[in-house]
């Protein structure tokens, strides 16, 4: 955390005496949070205030500026159509990375993207799952490779996951992908555009249950992937 970032906002009573770490916080201005988990746990416990329309916040992970409408936390100023939901860094030689605030009520619909990092092995796919769920995934898929022009027909049926929505190559990293309704209680609807050193890949498919999800993992099929930043976007619904 930033040296101006806090974990709570306090409620002050009557008398009470300030500690110096009290009036740095004051003196802060808006309350700096390290990220949205610690925005959250900071308003309602005992000695901090109640959440309430009006109130401001600015997160760390995101660099946003947000102020709570009675409902919900929104961009301050003019919003953007897409807004930076999360940023997350890939670890060292690892085989997959969980995102567990991905989604919410906010959006309908995000869009994720990995850029930068390398793989342990090239031209391997990389999946998307979402919470816990293993089943039910349905997806099709049209590449063309490079050498011969001959176009290359993907499908899955019933599949554990989204895949593939992105490749590996020991020298980066491609996914660009779309989601469509994951948090509401409907299917989820997926596009993706990928390359690797032998096609270009588009990548369409859903996911048939009604489950409101908040959380995917990415996975490489074989392989680790190290580095690289994996972000999750927001389109505004109006």
């Amino acid at each position: 955390m930033g040296a101006n970032a806090q974990t709570s906002v306090p409620a002050f009573v009557t008398g009470q005496v300030l500690t110096a770490q009290q009036q740095t916080e004051i003196n802060t201005g808006i309350p700096v949070f390290a990220d949205s988990t610690a925005r959250d746990a900071a308003f309602g416990g005992t000695g901090e205030k109640t959440l309430a329309e009006g109130q401001y916040a600015y997160l760390e992970s995101t660099k946003q500026t947000l102020v709570y409408d009675g409902s919900n936390w929104v961009s301050v100023g003019v919003a953007p159509g897409l807004v930076l939901v999360s940023a997350t860094t890939i670890g060292s030689a690892v085989a997959s990375v969980t995102v567990s605030s991905a989604f919410s009520a906010t959006y309908d619909s995000y869009k994720i993207v990995l850029t930068g990092g390398i793989a342990s092995s090239g031209n391997q796919d990389l999946r998307i799952q979402l919470g816990s769920t293993t089943t039910g995934y349905y997806s099709a898929g049209t590449g063309v490779s490079y050498s011969t022009g001959a176009a290359a027909l993907t499908a899955g049926n019933n599949l554990a996951y989204f895949g593939p929505v992105g490749y590996t190559q020991t020298t980066g990293l491609n996914l660009t992908c779309e989601l469509q309704s994951p948090f509401l209680s409907s299917p989820t609807f997926i596009n993706s555009s990928s390359i690797n050193t032998s096609n270009a890949r588009a990548f369409n498919g859903y996911l048939s249950d009604t489950t409101s999800y908040t959380a995917f993992t990415l996975i490489v099929a074989a392989g680790t992937i190290t580095g690289g930043t994996l972000r999750v976007y927001g389109y505004a619904n109006s």
